[in-house]
């Protein structure tokens, strides 16, 4: 992302926007509001068309570990709002606009309707429920290549209790993953710092060659989210 300044004609100065508190707003609201305004990837995120910051969170954790290559089958779970699934299908040419290169093919799934994605295929399903994985195998036309996740469980306002929540969240994507990828895949998970993420490490671990746990500069500096990154996938 660049970090270039536009001058505004009157000298470049660090504008920061305020946001008034009205009349019965919460302090917690108008400082949440606050933030959104002045954060550079919501900014970058609406002149780039990305239907959150959150698509460049993927964004920098492939071009670390280069997994959204053209050609892979990519499986979304929690999709909404479809920022992940925007930058896959870019990467992995499910457009089949980029000559010469293999067309992936993204399905993304979630608990409610999604509103369609260009070059991607996406269901309401709970991957939770019996015979998903079946299904998302028929609806993907085989094995993926890449499962990825960017699910948080609802917060209960309760640190531990939130960390646990979101940990067993992806504990199930983790095995889910096992079910639909191909040998050699890759899983993409976002997990909570806080102590219980060294037992999925530990089941990645027998499954996968490597397992990386990743900060992206997109994730905030004050959030204890991180991503596990788990590749080669052993079958």
């Amino acid at each position: 992302m660049s970090n270039e300044k536009k001058s505004s004609g009157r000298g470049q100065r660090d504008l920061r926007v305020r946001v008034k508190t009205a009349k019965g707003r919460r302090l917690s609201s108008k400082l949440w509001l606050e933030r959104q305004l002045n954060d550079p990837y919501v900014q970058q995120a609406q002149k780039d068309g990305y239907r959150g910051r959150a698509a460049y969170k993927i964004l920098e954790l492939d071009d670390k570990f280069r997994f959204l290559v053209p050609g892979a089958r990519v499986v979304d779970l929690g999709c909404a709002p479809g920022g992940w699934c925007q930058v896959a299908a870019e990467r992995t040419n499910a457009h089949g606009e980029r000559r010469g290169k293999k067309q992936g093919r993204i399905v993304g799934i979630d608990l409610q309707e999604v509103d369609p994605v260009p070059g991607c295929d996406i269901y309401v399903l709970d991957f939770l429920e019996e015979q998903a994985d079946n299904k998302v195998k028929e609806w993907l036309g085989g094995k993926a290549d890449v499962v990825m996740s960017d699910m948080a469980a609802s917060s209960s306002g309760h640190k531990q209790t939130d960390h646990l929540r979101i940990m067993a969240l992806c504990e199930a994507a983790a095995y889910f993953a096992f079910d639909v990828l191909d040998e050699g895949g890759t899983f993409v998970a976002k997990v909570l710092a806080g102590g219980a993420e060294g037992e999925l490490q530990q089941i990645l671990k027998q499954k996968f060659t490597k397992v990386a746990h990743v900060k992206p500069p997109a994730s905030r500096s004050d959030s204890s989210e991180k991503f596990v990154v788990a590749t080669g996938f052993r079958g």
